[in-house]
């Protein structure tokens, strides 16, 4: 199975432990590309449509909804027991002139 980072999977997160994200959902992939290609695990932000707007949010839409990338609840996550479906991909766009919190996020869907 070939990984890319920025693409987004729906992702089975349980087991979890206290205030951790569970649930099957969608999820960024956030691991480099050669991680991704040579060890059975990748690195996951869970996403959500239900939060606050925290420093730690990115804020997205997906789907057409209005969402978030849950940054403080990133994880690791083995590719052969999460991993459910192909969802699609972020195109990230970073105006390094700019704080964090105007950065833009934009997807495609498949």
């Amino acid at each position: 199975m070939e990984i890319d980072q920025y693409d987004i999977y729906l992702i089975n997160l349980d087991p979890t432990i206290g205030f951790e994200i569970q649930k099957t959902r969608h999820c960024l992939v956030i691991s480099p590309e050669e991680m991704n290609r040579n060890i059975q695990t990748i690195i996951i932000a869970p996403m959500t449509i239900k939060s606050h707007s925290y420093p730690t949010r990115v804020k997205i839409t997906f789907q057409k909804k209005t969402g978030w990338i849950v940054l403080d609840q990133i994880r690791t996550v083995n590719l052969i027991n999460y991993f459910i479906r192909f969802r699609g991909f972020m195109w990230i766009y970073v105006d390094l002139k700019a704080d964090y919190r105007h950065n833009m996020l934009c997807y495609s869907e498949i």
